[in-house]
């Protein structure tokens, strides 16, 4: 069902999938084998990848396995960050490039700017004044986009120019038009500007061939403007990692108000804009209920790199989600993670190379396991680097749990240079992360006043 419970006791059994013989096996490196739950006691031999591939393991029953072995938070997280890789490159206009990543180096086309240039309206002017004002300029002087090459100026003389305009060659300065004094044919000034006032020369951002941005860099629209303005069309970039959110539960409701025991879908209207938000191109939120044949037919046909479902990551009589990994012969990398809210959340390779990324049906849970699991996945098949998480001190002290990392929403004060714990924490809530920036990561035991912490930050 998709409402679980986001503090579900580590004991809760979960099915351990193997890989179906002759089934397709992922080119990426798998994880190291103490990331894959045993199935017997703790001293079980784990087979390499290649034994694994060669002798295929027995498919247990459904819910019939050993208990998992929940990982710890930053063992996770980083885990999820080693498992895919970057995506094959492509080549996109500009007006396509928004929130892909850079494939290659930025590096210049042209000098930046590529013209000594007017940085104001005004005056280009040559020597100390007062100038004479040149008697072959025409009324508006020399305009930004003049194609014709302006006449070199002499020492003495002074030419209207607008901004970003070509500066005539022997311009030793502008003198901007709120500081000219005009008597007839003679320029005049009560400011005189130093040589070099107010002029862009060539190449004063950057050279051509200059490296203006590593590869790996998330393509902003600022970054949309640096490469039209050093000369690109199109860009090299990584391939956005294409996703497809799965809502499972029959218990939810997707319009009106809750009624007859059943519940609005808080997570249906969230996911797709959150992924979308870390860089991923969401294909397509699909509402399946409890259908086991349903869950089965979207993850085995997927087109995605990643699936996230919400709810069914337990062992429920209607949680199908294990059964169906199992079914496809999905290996499961991680299945439970030490962390509240969001421990029974996982991490599956399907037979083809995607993943799949289960979380509870909670909705902080939910968003506990899409910045455990889902978004340092997304970020190396994006190829981005590992996100720099803060360690910023906490306003005041904050319960931990005995065993397991917290997050908790905060909100953060840059100019304090302190995160403020808010309420409406638990593992079912929105309200706190509604008006969040940041998720404080609380280790085993809490946090006290003053202590720093790691901060996560939301991607809004």
């Amino acid at each position: 069902m998709g409402l679980s419970q986001a503090g579900g006791s580590p004991g809760q059994p979960s099915p351990q999938p193997g890989p179906r013989p002759g089934a397709q096996q992922s080119p990426q490196p798998d994880p190291a084998p103490h990331s894959v739950p045993d199935q017997g006691s703790a001293h079980t031999h784990q087979p390499s990848p290649a034994q694994a591939q060669a002798q295929p393991q027995p498919q247990a029953k459904a819910h019939a396995h050993a208990h998992p072995r929940a990982l710890p938070w930053p063992e996770a997280r980083l885990l999820a960050s080693r498992t895919g890789r970057g995506l094959d490159p492509v080549t996109l206009p500009l007006d396509k490039a928004l929130q892909h990543t850079l494939a290659e180096p930025l590096a210049a086309l042209t000098d930046l700017p590529s013209f000594d240039t007017s940085a104001m309206d005004g005056w280009a002017v040559s020597g100390p004044g007062p100038w004479q004002v040149a008697e072959d300029a025409s009324e508006h002087g020399i305009l930004a986009g003049d194609r014709s090459e302006p006449r070199p100026l002499q020492d003495g003389h002074a030419v209207r120019i607008a901004t970003g305009a070509r500066v005539p060659p022997g311009t030793s300065a502008v003198l901007r038009s709120e500081y000219a004094e005009l008597d007839g044919a003679r320029l005049r000034t009560a400011h005189p500007p130093q040589p070099g006032t107010d002029i862009r020369p060539r190449g004063q951002e950057c050279r051509s061939s200059d490296r203006l941005l590593p590869p790996g860099t998330r393509v902003t629209p600022a970054v949309l403007g640096l490469a039209a303005a050093a000369g690109y069309d199109e860009l090299a970039l990584v391939r956005r990692p294409r996703a497809e959110v799965l809502v499972l539960g029959d218990e939810l409701l997707h319009r009106g108000l809750p009624k007859d025991g059943r519940i609005r879908d808080a997570l249906g209207p969230m996911i797709g804009p959150w992924l979308t938000a870390l860089g991923a191109e969401v294909l397509v939120t699909r509402r399946l209920g409890d259908d086991a044949e349903a869950l089965h037919e979207a993850v085995s046909t997927t087109r995605a790199d990643l699936v996230v479902t919400t709810g069914g990551t337990a062992s429920g009589p209607v949680d199908h989600l294990h059964p169906t990994l199992e079914r496809i012969g999905a290996r499961l990398l991680v299945d439970g993670v030490q962390v509240r809210p969001g421990h029974p959340m996982l991490l599956a390779r399907l037979p083809e190379g995607a993943h799949l990324v289960g979380l509870p049906g909670n909705p902080l849970a939910a968003l506990s396991g899409l910045v455990t699991l889902a978004e340092p996945l997304l970020r190396t098949l994006s190829d981005q680097g590992p996100a720099q998480d803060p360690c910023v001190p906490l306003s005041s002290e904050v319960h931990g749990h005995p065993r397991d990392t917290r997050l908790v929403p905060v909100t953060y004060a840059p100019a304090e240079s302190l995160a403020h714990p808010l309420h409406y924490n638990g593992p079912a809530m929105l309200r706190g992360i509604a008006t969040a920036g940041h998720l404080a990561a609380i280790p085993p035991g809490g946090a006290r006043s003053g202590a720093g912490v790691p901060l996560l930050t939301l991607p809004w």
